[in-house]
């Protein structure tokens, strides 16, 4: 993650009681990790790292400012990014470089520290080519989860590069404009990492990790809330305003061709 944010805007929101909350589990087996094989690094501009999810098998959900190099304020080729899915110690299930982005259409990457920044700190990437994987399953979205409601994010971090970590359990703690406080462990790396509900009988992304912040001196993770921003997404993409290799526009069912990176 790339900001720190001291959530002074926040700070006058009531707190929700939180479940205990659970530490962090290593996923670095296949059998601790086949539930989230998903769940990738995206490396980017062999500069740094956030992480990604995969939502079908030709779009990966994180934070738009991953988008953005730090030193420009530019943002970032797709040609440039890389999605490793399932990343553990080295290899991946699946390598696909990106084929162009689109971020929120009101995400303002050198605006001040707000909530309204952190509302619409989402993006697509759209690969080269899909993901077609049995190991490899896209996940479902879903809706906000509620004040007080359990939640888990899948992450890699500067301290857990190579191989994510799952915290189960972590308590949305308030909202506010569309932003979902959470208690969630969330540190450098984890920018873009998938907030998870499990309140069905499977995981559903209800947020993605934008910031950690500081509410009441107690540090916290802030997160969109993803349903609304997810539909003008994928409308953007639809409409062709994606940008493509060099920042250039894509033409809407533009044949590129593709590219493929080998393990």
């Amino acid at each position: 993650m790339r900001t720190w944010i001291r959530a002074i805007a926040l700070c006058v929101l009531p707190l929700a009681a939180t479940a205990q909350d659970t530490g962090l589990q290593s996923l670095e087996t296949s059998d601790s990790g086949r539930e989230w094989m998903a769940v990738g690094r995206l490396n980017i501009d062999g500069t740094g790292f956030c992480t990604g999810a995969l939502i079908s098998p030709t779009l990966v959900l994180t934070a738009a400012h991953c988008l953005f190099d730090q030193a420009t304020r530019q943002r970032i080729d797709p040609g440039q990014i890389e999605f490793l899915a399932g990343w553990r110690h080295g290899r991946a299930s699946a390598y696909r470089t990106a084929r162009q982005a689109v971020i929120h259409p009101e995400y303002e990457y050198d605006r001040a520290a707000s909530v309204s920044r952190v509302r619409h700190d989402v993006a697509l990437i759209e690969l080269w080519q899909p993901i077609r994987n049995t190991t490899v399953i896209p996940f479902e979205t879903g809706y906000r989860p509620t004040r007080g409601e359990d939640v888990g994010v899948v992450s890699y971090a500067h301290n857990r590069a190579e191989a994510p970590s799952l915290q189960q359990v972590c308590s949305v703690m308030a909202q506010q404009s569309g932003v979902l406080v959470m208690s969630c462990d969330v540190d450098l790396g984890a920018s873009g990492a998938p907030i998870f509900s499990f309140s069905g009988d499977h995981p559903r992304i209800v947020s993605v990790v934008s910031a950690k912040a500081e509410l009441e001196g107690r540090r916290v993770s802030l997160g969109t809330a993803l349903e609304e921003s997810l539909e003008v997404l994928r409308t953007e993409l639809s409409a062709g305003n994606g940008f493509g290799a060099s920042g250039k526009t894509l033409e809407p069912g533009k044949n590129v061709g593709a590219r493929f990176v080998r393990p």
